[in-house]
């Protein structure tokens, strides 16, 4: 298929041919409409000829899908000339041309992450944005993986995850797993519990422990503030008389 453009009455129209070109030189019957056969676009939408085929309708599919991604680089690539080129003056370019600043960063910034040499006309444009911020040599090597094995971007997407999720793995020692041995009764009574409070029974638990475990700590906490400030243990309680029991010269402290 080919693509043909003029301006009509001021709007952009397109051709994409959905039959073999016409052979050199070959005439084309009297009366015979020249876009017959042909997918129009224009500014505001597609025009498609009656009684298309179903494989050319797959045709003008692939060929519109073609478009829509390569718009993205040639977009892409545009800004990042202007921005080398006109640095004071592109953002005007950008608002004569009525597109969103933000979408065109975008664009540009996977543009400059892949040089013309190594973009792959067999993968998309979000194919190389899913792997715009990995490193040159990653780049690369995802790149082969998908292009050889046809991946979709969902599932090039999929992959790296899965990939960091192994690598994160491996570089996380395994902690011993260990069981708590915990009698039927006592796993009833602390059900009930939860029950009552109203939660889930493990997260119960595991509030109830952090709870146990604030209290332990803040109470050490205090008695260590207490042993530097010279108030240990020895000095709280008096001196103890010869054959009677330890006698405090302070007031006893209760919890």
């Amino acid at each position: 298929m080919a693509i043909q453009a003029s301006d009509i009455e001021g709007s952009r129209i397109g051709q994409i041919r959905t039959s073999p070109d016409l052979a050199p030189r070959q005439r084309r019957a009297m009366g015979e409409d020249p876009r017959r056969g042909q997918v129009l676009t224009t500014k505001v939408g597609l025009q498609m000829p009656a009684g298309m085929s179903f494989d050319d309708w797959e045709k003008a599919g692939r060929q519109l899908s073609g478009i829509v991604d390569s718009s993205s680089w040639w977009l892409g690539d545009w800004l990042v000339y202007g921005k080398d080129h006109y640095t004071d003056r592109y953002q005007r370019g950008i608002r004569a041309a009525g597109l969103q600043y933000q979408t065109l960063r975008n664009y540009a910034w996977v543009s400059r992450r892949f040089d013309f040499s190594r973009r792959r006309g067999a993968l998309s444009f979000q194919h190389h944005a899913e792997l715009a911020s990995l490193p040159h040599e990653e780049q690369e090597a995802w790149l082969d993986r998908a292009e050889q094995r046809k991946w979709t971007t969902k599932q090039l997407r999929s992959a790296i995850r899965a990939a960091r999720e192994d690598e994160a793995q491996v570089r996380m020692p395994a902690e011993p797993t260990r069981r708590l041995e915990v009698p039927g009764s006592r796993l009833q009574w602390w059900h009930k519990a939860a029950e009552q409070a109203g939660v889930d029974f493990e997260r119960w638990v595991l509030v109830t422990l952090d709870s146990a475990a604030k209290e332990a700590l803040e109470a050490l906490e205090e008695l260590e503030k207490l042993e530097e400030d010279g108030h240990g243990p020895a000095e709280l309680e008096g001196p103890a008389e010869p054959g009677g029991p330890a006698r405090s010269d302070r007031p006893a402290i209760t919890a």
